[in-house]
């Protein structure tokens, strides 16, 4: 890679910003993400006013990186972003706001838990510039919120739900699991059909997976087998799409134009800051010599090794020539209409001819559709996308 990128802003693709918050009340038995429990702080309060001039901070070292382009999105992950206040929510916003335009209409998405959060704050919230919510439910189920370790009851969740509404939400995301510990088709379908009772205007529902460095894989629970998943599966899309809701991506459906931007750019291997503890980025760059590079970006893991970080970055990596094909297919192929054939060379810099063996190969197959001008599976290679990626690995 080359030591000082030279960056071209007609050919760089759209620009998003992800803001990591790493704390939640209690880290769930099954979660593998960059959080940490309040328990931890040993009666200390959560550090919010020093972690928003960080975050700032970090992303003032980043912005050579933007090249005039204006921000597409902006999503709150974590962690639980709601337990920050409203005001430090704003604070950030209008720093960022400051530093890199915003087009006409961002969408700007904060997560939020139902065990954290009422209406008085998610109207702050929407006050302060958000304008989607993300809201982590999980499950209906008493007893399968217990052994998820969520801090909230089923009535929270209801009421999260109809709060955000009543504070102007009209845009916001339900996240459901399936696959829970011994779950039944019905009471999996149960679980999806009070979400829709709801009216969200975006589902997000998906497997429950055993992730290393969790609780759950060191002592797996019962998990339905196989079989039972798949009826699950068949079952719970069938109630989705009966409700009017599209499935556009892997675990993702909405109603009518309702699609998480953010996440659509995404999969459509767009650019995208990430500034926060344990924040990844994925940016395009020009080289002196003239050809397109991917870089991925990470920021210090734990919260005491970034708060004080005189550097935020700790790691900055070119995506390899030979991975760039794995990387692209592994993001776009998880759209239901995948993306048209000229992406990929604006996004990758390189030829399609140069894949052309592996895309015939998975068409002859039945897995890649053709002569549609699109990179898309077909329903076989839909639902075995892994195999599909596979063939981009072993290339």
């Amino acid at each position: 890679m080359s030591s000082v990128p030279v960056l071209a802003s007609p050919v760089l693709p759209p620009l998003s910003l992800y803001i990591h918050i790493p704390w939640c009340v209690q880290k769930c038995p099954y979660c593998d993400f960059n959080s940490h429990g309040l328990d931890r702080l040993a009666g200390q309060a959560m550090p919010e006013q020093a972690y928003v001039q960080a975050l700032l901070a970090d992303l003032d070292q980043d912005l050579h990186w933007v090249q005039d382009r204006p921000l597409q999105s902006i999503f709150f992950g974590g962690g639980t972003p709601s337990l920050f206040s409203p005001e430090a929510i704003a604070e950030i916003l209008r720093g960022v706001e400051a530093r890199i335009p915003f087009v006409e209409q961002i969408e700007i998405t904060l997560e939020a838990n139902p065990g954290t959060v009422e209406q008085a704050r998610f109207e702050g919230y929407r006050q302060a510039g958000v304008n989607r919510l993300s809201i982590g439910v999980q499950s209906f189920d008493p007893a399968q919120l217990k052994r998820l370790g969520r801090i909230h009851n089923n009535q929270d969740a209801i009421r999260a739900a109809e709060s955000a509404r009543q504070a102007g939400f009209n845009r916001f995301n339900l996240d459901l699991m399936h696959g829970l510990p011994e779950q039944t088709e019905a009471q999996a379908l149960a679980d999806l059909q009070q979400a829709i009772d709801l009216q969200p205007d975006h589902l997000s529902w998906y497997q429950l997976t055993l992730e290393p460095n969790t609780p759950f894989y060191q002592a797996p629970p019962p998990l339905p087998d196989d079989d039972a998943l798949w009826q699950i599966q068949q079952a719970g899309q069938a109630l989705i799409a009966r409700a009017g809701y599209q499935q556009y991506e892997v675990s993702a459906y909405a109603l009518n134009g309702s699609q998480a931007r953010h996440n659509l750019n995404y999969w459509q291997f767009g650019d995208y800051l990430g500034i926060g503890a344990g924040a990844h980025g994925k940016l395009t760059a020009i080289s002196e010599s003239g050809a397109l590079e991917i870089i991925r970006t990470t920021k210090h893991r734990h919260p005491k090794q970034y708060l004080p970080a005189v550097q935020y970055r700790n790691a900055l990596t070119q995506v390899e020539p030979d991975e760039l094909a794995l990387e692209f297919f592994m993001n776009v192929l998880r759209l239901r209409q995948g993306v048209p054939e000229a992406l990929y060379k604006q996004r990758t810099g390189q030829d399609l001819d140069q894949v052309a063996p592996i895309l015939t190969r998975l068409q002859q197959l039945g897995l890649l559709q053709t002569g549609t001008g699109q990179l898309c599976t077909t329903e076989e290679g839909f639902i075995y996308l892994n195999a599909v990626l596979e063939a981009f690995l072993e290339a």
